[in-house]
Protein backbone atom coordinates (compact mmCIF):
# COMPACT_ATOMS: atom_id res chain seq x y z
CA UNK A 1 0.00 0.00 0.00
CA UNK A 2 1.11 3.48 -0.93
CA UNK A 3 1.52 6.34 1.53
CA UNK A 4 1.25 9.80 1.20
CA UNK A 5 4.54 12.06 1.43
CA UNK A 6 4.15 15.51 2.92
CA UNK A 7 6.81 17.96 1.87
CA UNK A 8 7.43 21.53 2.81
CA UNK A 9 9.43 24.10 1.53
CA UNK A 10 11.63 25.71 4.54
CA UNK A 11 12.27 29.53 4.19
CA UNK A 12 9.01 31.76 4.96
CA UNK A 13 6.98 27.90 4.84
CA UNK A 14 8.06 26.25 8.27
CA UNK A 15 9.87 29.24 9.64
CA UNK A 16 8.48 32.57 9.87
CA UNK A 17 12.33 34.03 7.85
CA UNK A 18 14.45 32.90 5.64
CA UNK A 19 17.75 30.42 6.53
CA UNK A 20 20.17 31.69 4.01
CA UNK A 21 19.76 35.55 5.09
CA UNK A 22 19.68 34.33 8.80
CA UNK A 23 22.70 32.46 7.74
CA UNK A 24 24.16 35.49 6.05
CA UNK A 25 23.73 37.39 9.34
CA UNK A 26 25.30 34.73 11.47
CA UNK A 27 28.61 34.77 9.92
CA UNK A 28 28.64 38.66 9.73
CA UNK A 29 28.06 38.53 13.56
CA UNK A 30 30.67 35.69 14.22
CA UNK A 31 33.48 37.65 12.08
CA UNK A 32 33.46 35.06 9.63
CA UNK A 33 31.90 37.32 6.76
CA UNK A 34 34.23 40.14 7.25
CA UNK A 35 32.74 42.92 4.40
CA UNK A 36 31.08 45.18 5.77
CA UNK A 37 28.43 45.42 3.23
CA UNK A 38 28.20 41.62 2.92
CA UNK A 39 25.04 41.57 4.89
CA UNK A 40 23.40 44.23 2.59
CA UNK A 41 24.19 42.80 -0.87
CA UNK A 42 22.80 39.87 0.67
CA UNK A 43 19.66 41.18 0.85
CA UNK A 44 19.65 43.17 -2.38
CA UNK A 45 20.09 39.30 -4.24
CA UNK A 46 17.45 37.97 -1.96
CA UNK A 47 14.87 40.46 -2.79
CA UNK A 48 15.79 39.05 -6.49
CA UNK A 49 14.45 35.75 -5.10
CA UNK A 50 11.10 37.10 -3.73
CA UNK A 51 10.01 38.17 -6.88
CA UNK A 52 11.23 35.40 -9.08
CA UNK A 53 14.35 36.44 -10.67
CA UNK A 54 17.57 35.22 -9.00
CA UNK A 55 20.29 33.73 -10.52
CA UNK A 56 21.44 31.42 -8.70
CA UNK A 57 24.59 30.68 -9.76
CA UNK A 58 25.28 34.36 -9.29
CA UNK A 59 24.06 34.29 -5.57
CA UNK A 60 26.43 30.96 -4.16
CA UNK A 61 29.47 32.28 -6.05
CA UNK A 62 28.55 35.77 -3.96
CA UNK A 63 27.73 33.96 -0.70
CA UNK A 64 29.77 30.97 -0.30
CA UNK A 65 33.07 33.75 -0.37
CA UNK A 66 33.20 34.06 3.63
CA UNK A 67 33.33 30.03 3.70
CA UNK A 68 36.12 29.44 1.17
CA UNK A 69 39.01 28.35 3.45
CA UNK A 70 36.61 27.13 6.07
CA UNK A 71 36.77 23.37 6.58
CA UNK A 72 33.49 21.02 5.58
CA UNK A 73 33.22 19.64 9.47
CA UNK A 74 33.54 23.55 11.10
CA UNK A 75 30.66 24.49 8.27
CA UNK A 76 28.85 22.32 9.92
CA UNK A 77 29.05 22.30 13.19
CA UNK A 78 28.56 26.79 12.68
CA UNK A 79 25.54 25.38 11.07
CA UNK A 80 24.22 23.72 13.68
CA UNK A 81 24.52 26.68 16.01
CA UNK A 82 23.07 28.95 13.60
CA UNK A 83 19.98 26.76 13.46
CA UNK A 84 19.49 26.17 17.14
CA UNK A 85 20.34 30.11 18.10
CA UNK A 86 18.53 31.20 15.65
CA UNK A 87 16.31 29.55 13.09
CA UNK A 88 14.36 26.93 15.55
CA UNK A 89 13.04 30.46 17.72
CA UNK A 90 11.52 31.29 14.31
CA UNK A 91 9.50 27.95 13.56
CA UNK A 92 5.86 28.55 12.92
CA UNK A 93 3.96 26.73 16.04
CA UNK A 94 1.13 25.76 13.31
CA UNK A 95 4.54 23.92 11.34
CA UNK A 96 5.55 22.33 14.54
CA UNK A 97 1.62 20.97 15.56
CA UNK A 98 1.73 19.26 11.68
CA UNK A 99 4.51 17.58 11.86
CA UNK A 100 3.92 16.37 15.29
CA UNK A 101 0.37 15.00 13.60
CA UNK A 102 2.03 13.42 10.45
CA UNK A 103 4.85 11.55 12.73
CA UNK A 104 2.03 10.36 15.50
CA UNK A 105 0.32 8.70 12.18
CA UNK A 106 3.34 7.19 10.63
CA UNK A 107 3.30 9.59 7.42
CA UNK A 108 6.44 10.41 5.77
CA UNK A 109 7.60 14.49 5.67
CA UNK A 110 10.41 15.85 3.70
CA UNK A 111 11.66 19.40 3.51
CA UNK A 112 12.80 20.78 0.29
CA UNK A 113 14.42 24.10 -0.01
CA UNK A 114 16.93 26.04 -2.38
CA UNK A 115 18.90 27.19 0.50
CA UNK A 116 22.41 25.38 0.96
CA UNK A 117 22.07 21.44 2.08
CA UNK A 118 24.09 21.69 4.62
CA UNK A 119 21.56 24.16 6.35
CA UNK A 120 18.38 22.29 4.95
CA UNK A 121 20.01 19.10 6.63
CA UNK A 122 20.43 20.62 10.30
CA UNK A 123 17.12 22.26 10.44
CA UNK A 124 15.53 19.21 9.33
CA UNK A 125 17.39 16.98 11.95
CA UNK A 126 16.24 19.80 14.37
CA UNK A 127 12.56 19.83 13.59
CA UNK A 128 12.34 15.96 13.50
CA UNK A 129 12.11 15.63 9.55
CA UNK A 130 14.25 12.53 8.59
CA UNK A 131 14.33 13.36 4.43
CA UNK A 132 15.52 17.02 3.57
CA UNK A 133 16.99 18.00 -0.01
CA UNK A 134 18.87 21.14 -0.34
CA UNK A 135 21.01 22.84 -2.90
CA UNK A 136 23.71 20.52 -2.94
CA UNK A 137 27.58 22.22 -3.27
CA UNK A 138 30.71 20.65 -4.80
CA UNK A 139 33.63 19.95 -2.20
CA UNK A 140 37.10 20.25 -3.08
CA UNK A 141 40.08 19.59 -0.66
CA UNK A 142 37.56 20.11 2.47
CA UNK A 143 36.07 22.97 1.37
CA UNK A 144 32.69 23.95 -0.03
CA UNK A 145 33.07 25.39 -3.56
CA UNK A 146 30.61 27.72 -4.74
CA UNK A 147 29.25 25.20 -7.70
CA UNK A 148 26.50 23.53 -7.94
CA UNK A 149 26.43 19.43 -7.74
CA UNK A 150 23.90 17.90 -9.62
CA UNK A 151 20.11 19.83 -10.23
CA UNK A 152 19.71 22.46 -7.65
CA UNK A 153 16.75 22.23 -5.43
CA UNK A 154 15.01 25.45 -7.08
CA UNK A 155 12.06 26.01 -9.22
CA UNK A 156 11.75 23.32 -11.92
CA UNK A 157 14.61 21.30 -10.19
CA UNK A 158 12.73 20.56 -7.23
CA UNK A 159 10.24 18.80 -9.32
CA UNK A 160 13.23 16.63 -11.24
CA UNK A 161 14.74 16.45 -7.27
CA UNK A 162 11.24 15.22 -5.80
CA UNK A 163 11.03 13.00 -9.33
CA UNK A 164 14.34 11.43 -8.00
CA UNK A 165 13.73 10.99 -4.69
CA UNK A 166 10.42 9.06 -5.34
CA UNK A 167 12.07 6.72 -8.01
CA UNK A 168 13.72 5.32 -5.17
CA UNK A 169 10.95 5.14 -2.82
CA UNK A 170 8.10 3.30 -4.12
CA UNK A 171 6.79 3.05 -0.97
CA UNK A 172 6.02 7.03 -0.91
CA UNK A 173 4.14 6.44 -4.35
CA UNK A 174 1.17 8.13 -3.13
CA UNK A 175 -0.26 11.76 -3.03
CA UNK A 176 2.52 14.57 -2.52
CA UNK A 177 1.11 17.07 -0.71
CA UNK A 178 2.97 19.92 -0.80
CA UNK A 179 3.27 23.43 1.31
CA UNK A 180 5.04 26.67 0.27
CA UNK A 181 4.76 30.36 0.31
CA UNK A 182 7.40 31.22 -3.12
CA UNK A 183 6.35 32.00 -6.43
CA UNK A 184 9.62 30.38 -6.98
CA UNK A 185 7.37 26.81 -6.09
CA UNK A 186 5.15 27.20 -8.87
CA UNK A 187 6.24 24.32 -10.69
CA UNK A 188 6.04 21.93 -8.04
CA UNK A 189 2.04 22.97 -6.75
CA UNK A 190 1.41 21.77 -10.29
CA UNK A 191 3.33 19.10 -9.73
CA UNK A 192 1.83 18.04 -6.36
CA UNK A 193 -1.37 16.17 -5.49
CA UNK A 194 -2.65 18.70 -2.85
CA UNK A 195 -1.00 22.17 -2.66
CA UNK A 196 -0.96 24.20 0.47
CA UNK A 197 0.09 27.81 0.20
CA UNK A 198 1.24 29.35 3.84
CA UNK A 199 1.56 32.95 3.69
CA UNK A 200 1.90 33.63 0.48
CA UNK A 201 3.57 36.22 -1.54
CA UNK A 202 1.24 38.54 -3.93
CA UNK A 203 2.21 36.30 -6.96
CA UNK A 204 1.26 33.00 -5.73
CA UNK A 205 -1.73 34.21 -4.28
CA UNK A 206 -2.97 35.01 -7.65
CA UNK A 207 -2.84 32.17 -8.93
CA UNK A 208 -4.65 30.89 -5.55
CA UNK A 209 -7.56 32.39 -7.12
CA UNK A 210 -7.15 30.53 -10.08
CA UNK A 211 -6.21 27.00 -8.34
CA UNK A 212 -8.07 26.94 -5.37
CA UNK A 213 -5.17 25.88 -3.21
CA UNK A 214 -6.23 26.72 0.28
CA UNK A 215 -4.53 29.53 1.98
CA UNK A 216 -3.32 28.92 5.80
CA UNK A 217 -1.91 32.07 7.65
CA UNK A 218 0.18 30.86 10.03
CA UNK A 219 1.74 33.01 12.94
CA UNK A 220 -1.13 34.97 12.93
CA UNK A 221 0.20 36.78 9.74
Amino acid sequence: MTQPLYVFDLDDTLINGDCAMIWSEFLADNGIATDPDFVANDRALMSQYANGTLDMAQYLEFVMVPLKDVPVAQVHQLAERCVQERVLPKLYPEAQRLIENLHRDNIATLIISASVDFIVQAVAQEIGISQAIGIELKVVNQRYTHEIQGIPSFREGKVTRIKEWLANRPEHHGEVHFFTDSINDLPLCEYADQTYLVNPCQQLTEHARRTQWPILNWGNI
